[in-house]
């Protein structure tokens, strides 16, 4: 099982974000690796403290991993929240967290140790579509995503004002002493490298325009609105840079009779007259296929029955949702002849005469037990 990130980063759930970033960068500098060389164990701890404060720090992913944990950034296909599960190396951490450390971290670079920095193409965000069913089950879909990679014949040669490391250091004198500054070299742009020579039909940064087909497995119980992850498949950066990610949105489709609420599912079922005095058999859609139920005799409007296990999948993999049917006696708003005399003549019987039971619940309170 996968660590849990507060228990990685010493926090407890109710953290601020300074004490996040405390907790992190108290962390990244026990197990940087200029500070552990070889060790191969402070690596993989710092890569998790790394994972840790990349899901932590974000207002959005945070709630979302107190909500669902490590599912809310899994489901295969390349989905990952963090590092370990996109599949991000050291030098992914040095690129987006080298600046945790301040001061130009270990070794006086920005990446420790005077390591080459490492730019990262731009993410491509897309919307992708998915019918109840889908969101039910799981599915994996096939998408056809235009983005930037570079061209063959492409050549760099190392940045001579920065020397490839991306960046450059200034020192100035203040009345608080010497102050040592580092930001992005303008020269390469920070990614170290100059572009030497790109083919005809390349961008000026030796990148082409490129349609690639991506499978993306989605996990079963997403929501509309959530975000995933395909780590690498963004635009690509020039040089030995890092590839963007590629952002999918997940947007749900309204279904023609189920209504979602949370994990849960709702169905309006409407009967006649006779079906709800005699009693009678249904069979309904669901998201996994078709069920038939038993309608007793004597059912009144407003009854609520319970399918459990036939909502959504929670996301986390705790259990499913429940399917609440709702039986609604349908009312015929016109009448013939015979009907009409059958019905005045049964307003005087007794048995259709309103007559609760003392325990029936009222409509409030069905409401009440339907959300509890």
């Amino acid at each position: 099982m996968k660590e849990d990130f507060y228990d990685i980063l010493g926090i407890s759930k109710g953290a601020t974000a300074a004490e996040v970033k405390k907790a992190y960068r108290k962390k990244a500098i026990e197990y940087h690796p200029d500070k552990n060389p070889g060790d191969k164990s402070a690596e993989e701890k710092f890569k998790k403290a790394a994972e840790a404060y990349e899901v932590l720090s974000d207002p959005d992913k945070k709630a979302r991993y107190d909500q669902f944990g490590h599912q809310a950034f899994e489901g295969g296909g390349g989905f990952g929240g963090g590092f370990g599960g996109g599949g991000m190396n050291m030098d992914d951490i040095f690129s987006q967290f080298g600046d945790i450390f301040g001061g130009g971290g270990f070794g006086g670079g920005f990446s420790g140790g005077g390591r080459q920095r490492r730019t990262k193409g731009s993410n491509l965000r897309i919307r992708v579509k998915l019918t109840l069913e889908e969101i039910a089950n799981g599915v994996e879909k096939k998408i056809k995503v235009k983005r930037k990679i570079q061209a063959p014949g492409t050549t760099y040669s190392t940045c001579s004002t920065c020397n490839g490391t991306g960046q450059v250091t200034r020192i100035t004198n203040t009345i608080l002493g010497r102050m040592q500054t580092a930001s992005a070299c303008s020269a390469c742009g920070g990614s170290g490298q100059i572009i030497d020579h790109r083919p005809a039909g390349t961008d000026a940064q030796g990148l082409k325009a490129s349609e690639e087909t991506v499978s993306i497995t989605i996990p079963a119980g997403v929501e509309d609105g959530m975000q995933l992850k395909v780590a690498g498949k963004g635009n690509e950066a020039p040089g030995n840079g890092i590839a963007g990610d590629l952002l999918i949105a997940i947007e749900e489709q309204e279904h023609a009779e189920l209504q979602r609420e949370g994990n849960n599912l709702h169905y309006d079922m409407y009967i006649s007259f006779s079906e709800a005095a005699l009693g009678a058999s249904r069979e309904i859609d669901t998201v996994s296929g078709k069920v038939r139920i038993k309608i007793e005799e004597g059912v009144q409007s407003g009854k609520i029955l319970r399918l459990r296990g036939k909502g959504i999948p929670s996301l986390n993999g705790y259990g499913k949702g429940d399917l609440l049917v709702h039986v609604n006696v349908w009312t015929p708003k016109t009448l013939n002849k015979e009907q009409r005399e059958f019905f005045e003549k049964m307003s005087k019987d007794e048995h259709f005469r309103p007559n609760p039971e003392t325990g029936e619940k009222s409509f409030f309170e069905k409401v009440k037990d339907m959300f509890s």
